[in-house]
């Protein structure tokens, strides 16, 4: 066993292994590059750089893929690199190190590098990106997510509060059921479509369209038809779901939810032992303690011309539970921080009366600023170092 541990050791404090997993590092960037053309860039980052082990897989759009698409790639992912790198530097380190004035700088650059990896991996692991579309005027106290969907259950009965049931679309698949002891109901997944086609049917039209007895979808005849996902950067996944309501062992009907049902449609609501809920599938919210009132969007250009020259969101902040307000002018590398999640300038629309805001939360921002300056120290000492030294020897 001692030996054993003794040549791991000497395995991953070798140089060898740190060309080893350099040369690795670049493959995978190679291939998650050519990939990102058909995934985009989150789902590829998922893929290569969120993996242990990734797999390339020669695409169908490429000439010979008849006879190539059996051609699958194994490596090693961001999540077995990163580990490796950290192990190699840390090994290599305490092998070869010796403790003298003249090599504090190297450690310095050392532990400013491993902080930047155990820095990168916090961010990866805890960061979480939602955006929040405000009009002029009004107010929100809540963000969206980007990518991720939940089906959303809203008790309206208290006129004053509205009670929210919400599951991720990670939990939903075909056939399951779902329970809360506080509900007087069930839902079950009769179909859950990652991406999907909904269309109006034909007066007298019958096809394989899966559809529905309630809610807007029955009204509108409205089928869905399954579809491949899609992962372009300029559309989106339209998630879908046929949910079955169970009240005491007996379905009160189907009724067809999905990402793309707006509030322009009718809301799809029900009653329960005296409940009024509201059902929908929307996409991932999450609340915050306090509330973002858009005061005024700007959209500035140059004199002129239609050349924008600045973005700008003025709103005011207002903490329901503190009693904090305050105003702030949201814009380009001029965010605003408040209550752990950062608000970025992003986006605008409806002829510039509506704003959007950039919403990151991410524990660990502040992680790659301390370890830059741990760093850019360790290289003015261990360069100030050799530059006094060859000094004194010029002047000998």
């Amino acid at each position: 066993m001692k030996l054993f541990f003794r040549q791991l050791y000497a395995v991953l404090s070798s140089l060898r292994l740190t060309v080893y997993l350099l040369g690795f590092s670049l493959i995978l960037v190679f291939f998650g590059t050519l990939d990102q053309v058909h995934f985009g860039i989150y789902e590829t980052q998922r893929r290569y750089f969120q993996a242990v082990i990734a797999f390339w897989q020669y695409p169908l759009e490429w000439p010979g893929s008849q006879v190539l698409r059996w051609l699958v790639l194994p490596m090693p992912g961001g999540y077995l690199l990163g580990p490796l790198f950290m192990a190699n530097l840390a090994c290599a380190h305490f092998r070869y190190f010796r403790p003298r004035l003249r090599n504090i700088g190297i450690v310095l650059i050392h532990g400013g590098l491993g902080l930047l990896l155990v820095g990168q991996l916090l961010t990866d692991l805890a960061q979480e990106d939602f955006q929040m579309w405000i009009d002029e005027g009004s107010q929100k106290n809540y963000a969206e997510s980007f990518f991720n969907n939940e089906i959303a259950l809203v008790d309206q009965s208290d006129p004053d509060v509205d009670r929210v049931w919400s599951i991720p679309d990670d939990l939903l698949k075909t056939g399951a059921i779902f329970q809360h002891p506080e509900l007087p109901l069930s839902i079950r997944i009769q179909r859950f479509y990652v991406n999907a086609r909904i269309m109006q049917l034909q007066p007298n039209q019958s096809t394989g369209l899966m559809q529905t007895s309630q809610g807007v979808a029955s009204r509108m005849r409205l089928g869905v038809l399954e579809a491949p996902p899609t992962y372009a950067h300029n559309q989106r996944n339209v998630t879908t779901a046929v949910v079955e309501i169970l009240h005491r062992g007996s379905s009160l009907g189907t009724w067809l939810v999905s990402n793309v049902f707006d509030e322009n449609l009718p809301a799809q609501r029900f009653e329960v032992d005296g409940h009024r809920f509201d059902l929908s599938m929307r996409f991932e919210r999450r609340y915050f303690p306090f509330s973002v009132h858009l005061i005024e969007f700007s959209h500035d250009r140059y004199p002129g011309t239609e050349i924008p020259k600045n973005f700008s969101s003025l709103v005011h902040v207002d903490n329901h539970e503190t009693g904090e307000t305050r105003d702030t002018l949201i814009y380009m590398n001029h965010p605003l921080r408040y209550g752990g999640y950062t608000f970025y300038q992003a986006s605008f629309a409806n002829e510039d009366t509506s704003s959007m805001l950039q919403v990151v939360r991410n524990p660990g921002w502040l992680i790659p600023y301390i370890s830059c300056v741990i760093m850019s120290l360790g290289l003015l000492y261990q360069f100030g170092w050799t530059l006094v030294k060859f000094a004194g020897r010029m002047r000998k």
